[in-house]
């Protein structure tokens, strides 16, 4: 039986995925000096979409060339880590879209914070497991007025490893002291996806722009469980828990 319910934050609840792939988009243009256009680096966000940092850093500077130019700005930034100043680069450029409350609310999904919500009503656990970090999660969170939607709150700042590696879902699992059988993720991007599936938990994916390609592809759940239109989630889930009841 399913006791809680288990939500990724970027791509899931905000469409923050897409002001996360215009900021690397952004930054990765300020360092190139080869004409690279935003769109390019859009696209290449797609293929690393709910993974850390570094990966999706490192996997931008090798595919656009980037690392020279990025590694020429590590003393600015005080890191030592050519990733890590294209990181801080793309940071500067996601705080200021950040500033703007509106911005957030205006790219929330309706359908899945309708679910949270009524998961909550029905007496279900709720949690959320992100690979950002907290002070952006507690922003975000605040700005939607979701800072007491979950009873366990998961950051990158809380595990070694980020998805797919399962370890955020079993420490979320721990903390709700379930067991992962009991839990019911809801995820948009493979990685994700890949996550709870290895920490033995059900998934439901809401596919976006940015992920539903690689979620179809990646054939990790079977297509009944990946919501391609946010209409059908709430309908999806309830079979879902119909199958485990």
């Amino acid at each position: 039986m399913i006791r809680a319910m288990i939500f990724d934050l970027d791509g899931t609840l905000v469409q923050t995925e897409k002001l996360k792939a215009l900021s690397y988009a952004r930054a990765a243009v300020e360092l190139s000096s080869q004409g690279l256009l935003l769109e390019q680096v859009i696209e290449a966000f797609k293929e690393v979409v709910g993974r850390s940092r570094r990966e999706v850093a490192i996997t931008l500077m090798r595919k656009f060339g980037l690392t020279q130019a990025a590694g020429a700005r590590m003393k600015e930034f005080g890191v030592s880590a050519p990733w890590q100043a294209l990181v801080q680069v793309r940071l500067g450029i996601y705080q200021q879209m950040l500033a703007d409350p509106a911005v957030l609310r205006a790219n929330q999904w309706p359908h899945t914070v309708e679910l949270l919500q009524k998961a909550r009503q029905n007496g279900c656990q709720t949690a959320l497991a992100t690979m950002s970090y907290c002070p952006q999660v507690r922003r975000v969170l605040q700005i939607l007025h979701l800072t007491d939607a979950f009873d366990v709150v998961a950051s990158r700042d809380d595990v070694e490893q980020g998805k797919p590696d399962p370890e955020i879902y079993q420490l979320v699992a721990e903390e709700l002291e379930l067991v992962p059988g009991q839990c019911l993720v809801i995820e948009d991007s493979p990685a994700g996806v890949q996550a709870a599936l290895a920490a033995g938990m059900r998934c439901i994916a809401v596919a976006t722009d940015f992920t539903r390609a690689a979620l179809h592809r990646g054939r990790l759940l079977d297509e009944g469980w990946i919501v391609d239109d946010p209409a059908q989630l709430a309908e999806t889930v309830q079979r879902l828990l119909h199958e485990r009841s």
